[in-house]
């Protein structure tokens, strides 16, 4: 009753136009910084409902709800709610909220343990994704520039295609990697393998319902609580109580070891898949706070740590070794982009996306989820490969 209270108190100072005082916000934003805590009147910049949440983060505020005066009256979004309790205010504002629309932001505290791993929180989960000084979650906005930049994105764009990113995932289950969060007591079953040698030994704790991704690569993904590690197989398929696959790895995800170099994982570049998915709870949270995973058709004979493995012939310099790691250049406007994209593009140019297999070109993975917007993600189709640079991050190995 309290909250209510101070709502309607503010809302007789909204006004019925955008704020002059405050800066026009872009698309999907807001007019300024919003506290961490408490609540606030601001301006949207415009754009639907389901884009608030992203748009406060990107301000310093958790958003807990949106309120906007219509008719005299108060009618808040709150994200991640139940549909029918934003049903109104859904109907009030349809498509969209028109661009300077005030809207009273109520934003909550973090709890007392968050820390930089908390973004990395895996889902409803006891688990983060890797230690805070882990390569994945290490910021590159200001790592050196590889002396051979130029000549690595000049190669990948040589190699064909549409020359542009690619969400290789949305809500089409066909597309996207799928994973699974099971309990601490989910029992292991056995697994055996193609690539023995270089896989790790089972049992893995894989419930026989498992999604496996749709396609040729069949990944099955798992994160088990309690002991917080990540269970990867490639070329998976159920085999009588068990499961049969090309090869498979388990991480620890409480820490930073690599597999032994050679080595492949569930991946051509020995690395953990999970690690580098766009998954939709952190996009909808407002930030991806780790590395993306994206392929190109053609690799050098050669890997950069962490990844640990090399799956080409290819002994050409300027070709991409696995573990080679773009950013996003920071002269790149993404002041246009809205929603999911936005929040992808903002990784990319924060913690950038590292080569992780032979696939097809600036294609970055994520996780299948129905609640995936197609339209939000295809404006990831417009971004070119001419805005990323090559960060140097280490040498270039063979063995």
């Amino acid at each position: 009753m309290l909250l209510r209270a101070l709502l309607a108190s503010l809302a007789l100072a909204i006004p019925a136009g955008p704020a002059a005082a405050q800066p026009a916000p872009g698309p999907g934003d807001f007019a300024a910084a919003l506290p961490a805590s408490g609540i606030a009147l601001t301006i949207w910049g415009g754009g639907p409902a389901a884009e608030l949440a992203a748009g406060a983060a990107r301000r310093g505020c958790t958003l807990a709800s949106a309120w906007a005066t219509v008719g005299g009256a108060l009618l808040g979004y709150l994200p991640g709610a139940p549909a029918f309790v934003n049903a109104p205010f859904v109907a009030r504002f349809g498509a969209g909220i028109a661009a300077g629309t005030p809207l009273v932001a109520v934003c909550r505290a973090a709890p007392p343990a968050a820390v930089a791993g908390a973004a990395r929180a895996i889902g409803a989960s006891d688990c983060t994704l890797f230690p805070d000084d882990n390569a994945w979650a290490t910021k590159i906005a200001d790592a050196p520039l590889h002396p051979n930049s130029s000549r690595y994105i000049g190669y990948i764009l040589g190699l064909g295609g549409t020359g542009r990113l690619h969400p290789d995932f949305g809500a089409n289950p066909a597309y996207g990697i799928p994973y699974t969060i099971v309990p601490a007591d989910q029992p292991g079953v056995p697994v055996t393998f193609d690539y023995a040698d270089e896989s790790d030994p089972g049992p893995y704790p894989i419930p026989p319902g498992a999604p496996v991704e749709a396609g040729a690569d069949s990944h099955v993904l798992v994160v088990r609580q309690g002991e917080c590690k990540l269970y990867e197989l490639f070329a998976a398929r159920r085999n009588g109580a068990g499961w049969h696959a090309g090869s498979g790895a388990i991480f620890d995800l409480r820490s930073n070891a690599l597999r032994p170099n050679t080595w492949t994982s569930a991946d051509a570049a020995g690395l953990p898949i999970f690690a580098g998915l766009v998954r939709y709870d952190e996009v909808q949270a407002g930030r991806i706070d780790h590395a993306l995973r994206f392929t190109v058709s053609r690799t050098q004979r050669g890997f950069i740590h962490p990844a640990t493995h090399y799956a080409s012939t290819v002994t050409d310099p300027s070709a991409p070794p696995m573990g080679l790691r773009l950013r996003l250049s920071a002269s790149y406007d993404i002041s246009r982009f809205t929603g999911a994209s936005r929040v992808v593009l903002q990784a990319l140019r924060d913690y950038g996306m590292i080569v992780a297999d032979n696939g097809s070109n600036w294609f970055i993975s994520g996780a299948t989820d129905p609640r995936w917007n197609d339209a939000d993600l295809g404006q990831l189709k417009t971004v070119p490969g001419s805005a990323f640079e090559v960060v140097d991050t280490g040498p270039v190995l063979t063995r």
